[in-house]
C-alpha cells in the first residue's frame, strides 16, 4: 500500500486551514493508501500555528512544522519534502485553489502509467487581474526562450512526485530557489494535468505583482546565463559602433577641417551608451548578490516548533 505525504505551506491561513483538512480528507479516505497531512508555518502572525495544533490533536496522521519566521514559500515547500515520510510526497496549496480532486487520478498515473511526476497546470487566468496575467505569460515565453529547464505555462506547485525524483530535487541545495525551474531541470516522467483557475475559497493571496515580479526575476537568474551574454554582446557591439565613430570623426578632420558639429546628438548617444551600462551592471550585480548569499551557505530556515 502506498503512503502519501500532503505538504502543505501557510502563511496567515487560520480560516483557510480547517476547511482544507475537511476537504482533503473526503479524498484521502476514499483513496487505497496510508497519508500524512505535512503542515508548514511559514511565520504566520495569525492564528495559523493554533489550527494546526488543534488539528494534530484529533487526528495522528496530521503534522506540522513552524518556522521562527516568514521565510517564504519556497523554503516552507524545502522544509515540508525534508520531513515528509511517504514515498509518494504531493506539494498543495491550503487554500483550495489546488483541487484535492485531482489526487486520485495523480496517484493512478504514477502507478498504473510509470509516471515519476504528475503535474498540474491552469489552462485559465478567471479572476486574476489583466496586467498579472499578462506579464506572466511573457514571463513564461522568456524563460522558455533563455532556460534549459521546461517550465510549463500556467504551471503550478501542486504535483506529486516519486520519493526518487523528490530526493533527486533535494539534492539541488542553493539558497535562492525556484521550484517551478527545478522541477523542470531534473528530469524524470512528467504527465500534467490541466484544470480551470479555481478563486481561493476564503481570504486573500499573498503575492503582491511586485512579490511576484521579484519570484520571476529568482527564476530567470537562477536557470540562465544568457543575460550576461547580452551584456557581452552590447558590449562588443557598442565598442565597434565608437570605433567606426572614431574613424570618421579623424576621416571628417583631415577633409574638412573642423570639427563635428552637434553637441545635441553627442549628449543623447552618451546619455544612451551610459544607461546600458548601468542596465548591464545590476544585471551581474544580480548575478554576484546571488553569488555572495550562496557562498554564505546559510540555513534556508529555523523550525521552532513541530510534532515530528
Amino acid at each position: 500500500m502506498r503512503n502519501l505525504s500532503v505538504v502543505v505551506p501557510c502563511y496567515n491561513e487560520q480560516e483557510a486551514i480547517p476547511l482544507f483538512y475537511q476537504e482533503i480528507t473526503l479524498v484521502l479516505k476514499k483513496m487505497n493508501c496510508d497519508y500524512q497531512i505535512l503542515f508548514v508555518n511559514d511565520g504566520s502572525k495569525d492564528q495559523s500555528l493554533q489550527a494546526m495544533e488543534a488539528l494534530a490533536g484529533k487526528a495522528p496522521n496530521v503534522k506540522y512544522l513552524s518556522f521562527s519566521r516568514n521565510f517564504g514559500k519556497e523554503a516552507a515547500m524545502l522544509a515540508g519534502m525534508q520531513h515528509a515520510t511517504g514515498d509518494l510526497v504531493v506539494i498543495m496549496d491550503v487554500d483550495l485553489q489546488d483541487p484535492p480532486a485531482l489526487l486520485p487520478e495523480m496517484i493512478k498515473a504514477i502507478e498504473n502509467e510509470g509516471y515519476d511526476s504528475v503535474a498540474t497546470r491552469r489552462v485559465s487566468r478567471t479572476g486574476e487581474p489583466p496586467l498579472r496575467s499578462l506579464f506572466a505569460r511573457i514571463f513564461y515565453k522568456i524563460i522558455n526562450k533563455l532556460s534549459d529547464a521546461e517550465i510549463v505555462d500556467g504551471a503550478r506547485d501542486y504535483r506529486m512526485m516519486t520519493r526518487q525524483m523528490m530526493q533527486s530535487i533535494l539534492e539541488l541545495n542553493e539558497y535562492h530557489r525556484f521550484s517551478k525551474g527545478i522541477f523542470g531541470w531534473v528530469g524524470y516522467e512528467t504527465k500534467w494535468l490541466a484544470y480551470e483557475n479555481i478563486k481561493r475559497v476564503v481570504g486573500e493571496t499573498k503575492w503582491s505583482f511586485w512579490k511576484l515580479l521579484k519570484y520571476a526575476l529568482e527564476g530567470i537568474i537562477a536557470f540562465t546565463t544568457i543575460p550576461l551574454r547580452i551584456a557581452s554582446f552590447f558590449g562588443i557591439a557598442f565598442s565597434g559602433f565608437a570605433f567606426l565613430l572614431l574613424v570618421l570623426i579623424v576621416v571628417r578632420r583631415l577633409i574638412f577641417g573642423d570639427a563635428v558639429a552637434g553637441w545635441a546628438s553627442t549628449m543623447c548617444v552618451i546619455i544612451l551608451v551610459s544607461g546600458l551600462q548601468m542596465i548591464f551592471l545590476g544585471i551581474m550585480g544580480e548575478y554576484l548578490a546571488r553569488t555572495y548569499m550562496e557562498t554564505k551557505a546559510r540555513p534556508k530556515y529555523f523550525i521552532k516548533k513541530k510534532n515530528i
